[in-house]
């Protein structure tokens, strides 16, 4: 094995390879990185069983080979080579890489014993990489942590029709946002339940523009994953889950089991409703939030033409803020955990695209005020709901929040 590419290419392919690599292998040989040369092109994969990522780039390949190297190592030397092309050579049991002046040896791990990738399901359909990692983005953070309940530390993507909606929930919220989809059949319905930690970590190397395909499969064959036509229910996918996007591809297991009946918790009508500005809210919850005792609540108090956030710790400290905000409602009061309330609040600006801007207003000392964040509720102990204020301009308003309130006295 032969071959030479650049330098950025080799760090861009060994980065994203080297996300899946496990940080604790079961056995020594899943710590590597396959390299395999042909003609014209290099390609680059891992596997532990659970997560595998495959890329390939462009390459003067001399003489075609493979080798199984250690991964991380790797991906240390490749960090911090300079700016020059990259020559590998496969000497025996050695992998010599040259760049430069500097040259490195890695010692080759037995690539017999190295598993073969999984193959890639049926696809099911596409959706634009930028509109999905920020789907992902607003949704997982509300996944459940708890490893007791497997089916809850996962993303549930449900697929109908030209619609597919990421759904997540710990019990005591639950984050849904609807993407625009790309069926490969008319009518195709499924639904799978992807780890939200395997489904953050590949949203971030989504591309806003690039089309990111989707595959579902019941144990890796795609047969019996999803129903197309409409015909009844959608059946739950339990095997394999694959986003391919250009050159990449991950694909990991799935986690088994039924997902909660989310549609019906964003129903109904609310008596209370609060337009909130999506900067100022979001940084004064942060700010009041510094003084809250642990799981202890951040107090919305209205009035027809602001709110007062407010946030204590007995005999430590308390802080309040008061908000410019629009309110209509006969339940003036309601309470939140921060963090949950937090989550919800940046996920409704992402939806507008206000994350960064209410950042932004935050250090510069203005305020942005260029989303609204609705309130909905009924009264301070039944759920409320989140969403965006001027749904009709971004196509529906697509990300809904549910978070349950906290039960504070009347006095706060």
């Amino acid at each position: 094995m032969k071959f030479a590419l650049e330098r950025d290419t080799l760090g861009d392919a060994v980065a994203f390879a080297s996300r899946a690599l496990p940080s604790r292998p079961v056995v020594p040989v899943l710590s590597g990185l396959l390299l395999e040369a042909a003609a014209g092109s290099l390609t680059l994969s891992c596997f532990d069983y659970e997560v595998s990522a495959r890329v390939r780039v462009d390459a003067d390949v001399a003489e075609p080979g493979s080798a199984l190297v250690p991964g991380r190592l790797l991906a240390e030397i490749t960090r911090s080579l300079p700016g020059a092309p990259v020559q590998f050579c496969l000497d025996a049991e050695m992998v010599n890489l040259t760049c430069g002046r500097s040259e490195f040896g890695l010692v080759c791990l037995p690539a017999g014993d190295y598993p073969a990738l999984p193959p890639s399901p049926e696809p099911a359909g596409s959706v634009d990489g930028g509109v999905l990692a920020t789907a992902v983005t607003q949704v997982a953070a509300a996944a459940s942590r708890d490893d007791t309940l497997p089916m809850l530390t996962a993303v549930c993507l449900d697929i109908a029709g030209d619609v597919l909606t990421l759904v997540a929930t710990d019990r005591y919220r639950v984050a849904a946002r609807d993407v625009a989809f790309d069926p490969a059949e008319a009518g195709l319905q499924a639904r799978a339940l992807v780890p939200a930690r395997f489904l953050a970590d590949a949203a971030r190397t989504f591309a806003a523009g690039v089309p990111v395909t989707v595959a579902l499969g019941a144990g890796g064959d795609g047969r019996g994953a999803a129903r197309a036509g409409g015909q009844g229910p959608p059946r739950q996918a339990d095997g394999l889950v694959c986003f391919e996007s250009g050159n990449r591809r991950l694909t990991g297991r799935l986690i088994h089991g039924e997902f909660i009946r989310y549609r019906n918790m964003f129903g109904g009508e609310f008596a209370c409703r609060a337009d909130l500005p999506a900067g100022p809210v979001i940084e004064a919850v942060r700010r009041t939030a510094l003084v809250a005792e642990r799981a202890g609540p951040v107090r919305l108090s209205f009035t027809p033409d602001q709110v007062v956030i407010a946030a204590h710790a007995e005999g430590r400290a308390r802080a309040a803020e008061t908000v410019a905000a629009g309110f209509d409602g006969d339940e003036p009061v309601i309470a939140f955990n921060p963090h949950y309330l937090l989550d919800g609040l940046t996920g409704a600006a992402h939806q507008a695209g206000a994350g960064s801007a209410a950042d932004a207003g935050a250090q510069q000392g203005t305020e942005p005020g260029e989303a609204l964040i609705r309130l909905e509720f009924n009264t301070r102990t039944k759920p409320a709901m989140i969403t965006l204020a001027q749904p009709d301009d971004r196509e529906g308003s697509t990300f809904r929040y549910v978070l349950v309130p906290l039960r504070v006295p009347d006095d706060g």
